[in-house]
């Protein structure tokens, strides 16, 4: 799932089998967004060269946020040219794994978090239906009803003097 962390809304899904890991999904993901992408975050799953080629081939000036694991090493190039990766990896080292959270933005995923459990919570955790094209079909109208539920239940305020 996709998520404008501005906004909350869902601006892109995928359904796959339980075998399919999350990483692989981040290309299919990104070809339904048409807008610039500012930033991609995800969990430690995330932390794949592949993730990073997906994204920058298409938003090549989005950040990827994902932690490093707690092996992880800097590239070669760390010196001269350092990666994305190799500066998270500086700053984890620097000041702490809890610090590069709040200053990399990856405390934003818990929006995500938070999508998924509205969808638990509004449509259930289990698909209904069994074929798999009955089921794309069930997630594309699941995520319209929670972008609709969003529209109807977020305030639009206005600062009176």
């Amino acid at each position: 799932m996709g998520l404008d962390a501005a906004s909350g809304r869902i601006v892109a899904a995928t359904l796959t089998d339980r075998g399919v890991d999350d990483a692989s999904q981040v290309a299919p993901l990104l070809d339904q967004i048409s807008q610039p992408v500012a930033s991609v975050t995800g969990d430690g799953a995330y932390d794949r060269t592949g993730v990073c080629a997906s994204v920058h081939e298409r938003h090549p000036d989005a950040a990827v946020v994902a932690p490093p694991r707690r092996d992880a090493v800097l590239s070669d190039t760390a010196t001269t040219s350092p990666t994305q990766r190799d500066r998270h990896i500086q700053t984890i080292t620097e000041t702490g794994r809890m610090a590069w959270q709040r200053t990399s933005g990856y405390n934003k995923r818990a929006g995500v978090e938070s999508q998924v459990a509205r969808w638990k919570g509004v449509l259930g955790d289990t698909l209904r239906f069994h074929s798999d094209q009955a089921q794309a079909t069930e997630v594309i109208v699941g995520v319209a009803v929670l972008k609709r539920m969003l529209d109807l239940g977020r305030p639009n305020s206005v600062r009176v003097a």
